[in-house]
């Protein structure tokens, strides 16, 4: 997607709320891999497809400044919640100061630690949706066990499955990659599920948990 697409697109879908606007601006000005941020294209996107699926618990793994879990909280019903995990124990402090300037906060339950330990916290079957948007190498195991814990007919969706195209090139791969690529590829194996892509930015999966 070409910067002129994107502009073309921004101006016409739906604006960022403020309070989201400025969570973008601050991430883009203070961190290095601010580009990890969902931003407005995305962030309309999960907030619709939330919407949509009208999910009553949401995960998500990879917090980063709270940008993609405003935005799902945005779409969820009144009595829906999100349980939100980072392992950067450092970026506590921001990201439950940009949750605090959204009338969403009640919404939103912050984990901090290593998701792969805080995915044993629950139960199977306890979520409507997931998103996973955490460390790149371990793809397939957040998979694993996310998938464990999503109700039949429930929605698993993955960010930077397309990794910037290195998931087509024929070189050597960095760790990053490779685990994009066996996620992707455990992914279509899985008899589980049935699952498409959307070359959106960086890449976004929609699984769909068979009944």
């Amino acid at each position: 997607m070409t910067s002129d697409i994107e502009d073309y697109i921004e101006a016409h879908i739906s604006p960022q709320p403020v309070y989201l606007r400025d969570v973008e601006r601050i991430t883009n000005l203070n961190y290095l891999n601010g580009r990890m941020c969902s931003g407005h294209i995305q962030g309309r996107l999960l907030k619709m497809l939330v919407a949509m699926a009208k999910p009553k618990r949401v995960l998500e793994l990879g917090t980063f400044t709270g940008y993609s879990a405003l935005c799902i909280a945005e779409g969820l019903d009144d009595d829906g919640t999100i349980d939100t995990i980072e392992s950067n124990d450092e970026m506590e402090e921001v990201i439950l100061s940009n949750f605090s300037k959204s009338p969403y906060i009640d919404k939103i339950r912050l984990h901090i630690g290593n998701a792969l330990d805080l995915l044993d916290l629950w139960h199977g079957n306890e979520f409507d949706m997931a998103l996973i948007d955490a460390d790149k190498r371990e793809y397939d195991l957040y998979f694993e066990k996310v998938l464990k814990l999503i109700k039949p007919g429930g929605f698993i969706l993955a960010d930077n499955t397309l990794w910037d195209g290195h998931v087509m090139e024929q070189s050597k791969h960095s760790p990053q990659t490779q685990g994009i690529m066996k996620f992707n590829d455990e992914v279509m194996k899985c008899l589980q599920v049935e699952v498409a892509i959307i070359p959106i930015r960086d890449g976004l999966t929609i699984i769909r948990k068979k009944n």
